[in-house]
């Protein structure tokens, strides 16, 4: 696997080394001996899968408060999508900066989020999948995020939103009170 580290400290573009003959490819997604020396989760405690009809739709941005902090590895299995991390630990120099990548079933990159961080993403296709493996197990009293469209990080998406949830949509500014250790 190749590692990139991208502008925010713990934020990773996996890709995987394909090895393709005439059957098609086969390739590494996960080794916990290469992970590990990323200093990334070896051992994903949970996956999950989301699943979007139409291009244009937003999920987050989300994080899992303390004490649960979770790392993410998120990877677009069926379509394309704009997939955004934001810096929300207070004593990272990149605090409240974002930065984005383009994960497809094309490209096949996945990229590692940090504790700390808030994740989103906005589908550029339909019928887009996105696969989650995750290093603490979902708790849904410590579930939360922040507006996506907070002017405090001016995110530059590449479209405006046609779907979004409620509870996304309704997702205050973020004021640094829950800010991430």
């Amino acid at each position: 696997m190749k590692f990139t580290e991208l502008a925010i400290a713990g934020v990773w573009l996996v890709e995987p080394e394909v090895r393709a003959d005439e059957r098609g490819f086969f390739a590494r997604t996960v080794c916990a001996e290469e992970f590990s020396k990323q200093g990334l989760p070896a051992n994903y405690c949970q996956s999950s899968i989301s699943y979007n009809h139409r291009r244009g739709t937003l999920r987050g941005l989300h994080y899992q408060a303390a004490p649960s902090l979770e790392q993410k590895l998120v990877r677009c299995t069926q379509g394309a999508i704009y997939d955004v991390v934001v810096d929300l630990r207070p004593a990272s120099p990149t605090f409240k900066r974002w930065m984005a990548a383009e994960l497809s079933a094309a490209n096949r990159l996945a990229l590692a989020v940090p504790h700390g961080c808030a994740h989103g993403f906005i589908t550029l296709a339909d019928g887009s999948e996105v696969l989650y493996m995750m290093s603490e197990a979902q708790n849904v009293a410590l579930a939360t995020g922040v507006r996506w469209d907070d002017p405090q990080f001016s995110i530059s998406w590449p479209l405006q939103p046609v779907v979004i949830s409620e509870r996304d949509a309704r997702y205050p500014d973020f004021s640094g009170v829950a800010a991430a250790k």
